[in-house]
């Protein structure tokens, strides 16, 4: 729960749903709240949360018992806690899966909801679990990461620790340990009680993260932490089982399940914004064929479980409550955070600059965008993923003149080189405090460059590797540094 910015009384209200997964009943409530209390919005999140804004603390008891009716629970959505266990979207169904984790996610989310020790941590915490081959939850970036694997016949985890972004990202860092799946909570409890209990961590809020815990005593001694928490060793886990990620990982379009005879759609979401009414229709859609709806980190949605002979009827049904499963693969693999005017550390629009960006790109490359990633960030916070997208912006200020006359501009710094995945890497501020009025053009610029110069099967993050800096700025045509932009 946090204030709405300008904080006159209105409230954002995040909702947690565990690896994304929801019924269409659960889903159906969060629509009507929005309608009902939330000016007919909601936005999907990039931690797999739906965020309500515009509700008042009259409306509080209300709200939280309509929530508490189907099972759903803001508990440890903000705040000091373990936030929302985020996983892949189509636990359970994905045909590639290892196995499934959702018994394993499950214990951890209930232990830490049920634990009241655990809300009063030095930071936020954020936890992920999965066994999907692409690794769509982005386990770069969370606290604590279990990625399956196996080993000895075993089904189980590996373990990285202390990734997230913010002002200093960093990579989660590889324990080289595997987890047997029946001790993922046990393990992701010790790691918890040794930092938290660590009172260095409790000094200052802007070191206290675990990414922190992690630079302060290295892999190898935190692992030596761990195993003296546990009073056992872990089991190394040896080179060839490490999991490396392949395939798609945004589960857009049609997949067939495991399931037979049953198939999960995925839809693109542009900007992340789901009308109240639409999400109602959603759910009940998802319900006439007993689907369940899921959210994917990339603010996307997935109906899952839908029969063969239902899949045009709801892909043109969707289509008409509108979002088109054929709409530029840019929309549902760009991400922007709530930003202004609603976030209070936003500094910039993100949603509506982004709308512009796509929209200007889609008018000049059209079908060419497939797989690039564009993320827009109102602050350093980076909920839009900057750092990690192919190209990303950072909301900041400069200095400037206006038709409103001289002062401050909103501005962006914009971040290439950065990816998750095989080729995860945080990006680098190449440009910086760019007018809002030139981000497009800049951002068309370099992308431009790269549809025309690109090798066979060349990402964009590869493209902007094999350029120096100078050749980038100069393709952009932006200064690195501008004059006088002292914010």
């Amino acid at each position: 729960l946090y204030q709405d910015k300008p904080k006159v009384g209105y409230f954002m209200l995040r909702v947690k749903a565990p690896s994304g997964i929801l019924t269409a009943r659960q889903y159906r409530r969060l629509g009507e709240l929005s309608v009902q209390f939330g000016r007919n919005y909601t936005e999907l999140s990039t931690r797999q949360n739906v965020q309500l804004h515009w509700l008042q603390i009259k409306q509080f008891p209300e709200v939280m018992a309509a929530l508490k009716d189907v099972g759903l629970t803001s508990l440890g959505g903000c705040g000091d806690a373990v936030r929302n266990v985020t996983g892949c979207p189509v636990a359970g169904l994905d045909a590639d899966e290892l196995f499934d984790c959702r018994p394993e996610l499950d214990e951890i989310v209930q232990f830490f909801l049920s634990e009241r020790d655990y809300f009063d941590l030095p930071r936020k915490h954020k936890i992920t679990i999965s066994t999907c081959a692409a690794q769509c939850n982005a386990p770069e970036i969370n606290c604590i990461v279990f990625v399956g694997t196996r080993q000895s016949g075993r089904d189980g985890f590996s373990l990285r620790v202390g990734g997230g972004l913010s002002s200093t990202p960093r990579l989660a860092r590889d324990l080289n340990v595997f987890i047997p799946r029946e001790n993922a909570r046990e393990v992701a409890q010790a790691i918890l009680d040794v930092w938290r209990t660590d009172l260095r961590y409790r000094l200052s809020r802007a070191k206290a993260r675990l990414k922190f815990f992690v630079d302060d005593y290295g892999p190898e001694g935190v692992l030596d932490a761990i195993q003296k928490q546990l009073g056992r060793p872990l089991e190394p886990l040896e080179p060839e089982n490490a999991p490396h990620p392949h395939g798609a990982v945004d589960h857009l379009g049609v997949h067939a399940q495991k399931q037979p005879g049953l198939h999960y759609i995925g839809f693109p979401v542009f900007l992340g914004k789901v009308t109240g009414e639409q999400t109602i229709a959603i759910a009940d859609l998802a319900e006439s064929f007993g689907g369940d709806v899921r959210l994917a980190r990339q603010q996307n949605f997935i109906i899952a479980n839908v029969p063969e002979a239902r899949l045009q009827h709801v892909i043109d049904e969707v289509g008409k409550i509108g979002f088109p499963l054929d709409a530029n693969a840019i929309r549902g693999s760009s991400l922007g955070c709530t930003g202004q005017p609603l976030c209070n550390y936003a500094v910039a629009e993100t949603k509506t600059r982004l709308e512009e960006i796509v929209l200007r790109l889609e008018d000049r490359f059209g079908d060419q965008l497939q797989g690039l990633k564009i993320g827009v960030d109102g602050c350093p916070h980076a909920c839009g993923h900057h750092w990690v997208s192919d190209i990303g912006l950072q909301g900041t200020t400069a200095r400037g003149d206006s038709a409103e006359g001289s002062g401050k501009l909103e501005a962006y710094e914009i971040y290439l080189r950065g990816g998750l995945g095989a080729d995860a890497e945080i990006g680098r501020p190449l440009l910086r405090r760019v007018p809002a009025e030139h981000a497009g053009e800049v951002v068309e610029r370099l992308v431009g460059a790269y549809l025309g110069e690109r090798t066979d099967g060349e990402t964009f993050q590869a493209f902007a590797k094999r350029k120096t800096d100078q050749e980038l700025i100069n393709i952009a045509g932006a200064e690195p540094v501008a004059a006088g932009s002292a914010a």
